[in-house]
Order: C-alpha cells, then structure tokens, then sequence
C-alpha cells in the first residue's frame, strides 16, 4: 500500500471538527490533540497578508483559521480526498488554496516562498527531516517561522513491523536538528496535558535565517 493509500483510508475514518468551539467561534487553531487546549495562533506571529503554508492540512481546519485572520494560505495533504473536503467546508473564505501532494514533493515543485510553514501533527512527524527541512527552509523567506506539533516520543519501542513510521524526536533532539539546518530562535517544549489525561503535546517553533 502507497503512503496516498495509506492516508486515505486515514482520512475515510475521521470524523469532521466540530463547527464551534466552547468558544463558540466558528474557526481556531488547535495545536494539540485535545479540543480547546493549548495555545493558538499568537506563535505565528502576524498573520494578515502572509504567506502560510500547512504541511498535511487534512479537512483545512486550521488554515481556514489563518485566512479569516487575513493570511494567503496553501494547504497540501497526501491523501486527495481531504482536497475535497477542504474546499467543500472552506471553499467560500478567500485566500485558501488546497492541492493534493507529498510534503517534500510540492515544495521541490514549486517556486513560491512562504512567511510561516506549520503543520499539526502533520507531515513533520511522518516525514524524515533530513528531507523535509532542507525543502521548507528553502522556501521559507528570511524571518519565516516554522512551527509544529505532534506527540511527544513514545515511551516504548513500536511493535514490530512499525519502526520508522513517524519521527519522534525529543525537545533537545528537535533542538539540535532544527538548528543543524539552519534555523535560529528554536523553541521546543512539552505542553502538559488536560486534566485527566497522560499524553502531552511537543510543540515546536523555529526562525529562518
């Protein structure tokens, strides 16, 4: 089975975000896998008239937040019915761009440059580094932030058969690898979790130099 394969079959299993938040807002940015936890958009710096990019944008949740705070954004995801999804939800805000790609494979196709790339446990944590942050830094412009999330490192070994499949990385690992390509400013932390729960979020922001 290709990775597409793959991510499809995920994508035919998820269920929709919810329309609102406790909130009550229609759109946010939600960097953990906990509904209405952590923090938002504010690690991206500004955002309206920038250039975003989202690594594995799945349903376009988080990017359609983005846009209606006046960013350009591009979503690309692997498995091409979450284009469709995307622009069926989203299609109606301006500024939204959803394509159907490889996270490594758009952006060595692609001449544009981005103010902010990010990705919620995303592309970044299925994507070797060694190939993905040479192509992101390579289209971010100077002073473009890259952020991402995905689950802290396991606290066991993948059963067999499983190795290799995400890249998990501890803070200092994510620390040393982020800055071995060329970004500056890098911070990687844990989130705790909500009450009730054991699993944190690692959160993740670095500069562009």
């Amino acid at each position: 089975m290709s990775s597409a394969e793959a991510w499809e079959r995920f994508a035919a299993g998820s269920r929709p975000r919810r329309s609102v938040n406790a909130r009550g807002e229609k759109t946010w940015l939600n960097w953990t896998q906990y509904p209405d936890h952590g923090p938002a958009e504010e690690i991206l710096g500004p955002l309206a008239g920038r250039r975003v990019l989202e690594l594995g944008s799945g349903g376009g949740d988080n990017l359609a937040h983005l846009a209606a705070l006046g960013a350009l954004g591009t979503g690309v995801d692997i498995a091409p019915s979450r284009k469709a999804a995307a622009e069926g939800r989203w299609g109606h805000l301006p500024g939204l761009d959803f394509r159907t790609a490889e996270a490594v494979d758009f952006l060595d196709g692609t001449a544009e440059t981005f103010d902010v790339v990010l990705s919620v446990f995303g592309a970044v944590w299925f994507t070797d580094p060694g190939r993905l942050l040479p192509a992101v830094r390579a289209h971010l412009a100077p002073g473009g932030v890259l952020a991402f999330s995905h689950a802290p490192p396991a606290s066991r070994k993948p059963p067999p058969g499983n190795s290799g499949i995400r890249h998990d990385h501890t803070p200092a690992e994510w620390r040393a690898i982020l800055g071995g390509h060329g970004f500056r400013e890098v911070s990687v932390t844990v989130l705790a979790p909500p009450a009730g729960e054991t699993v944190g979020t690692l959160l993740a922001r670095a500069v562009a130099g």
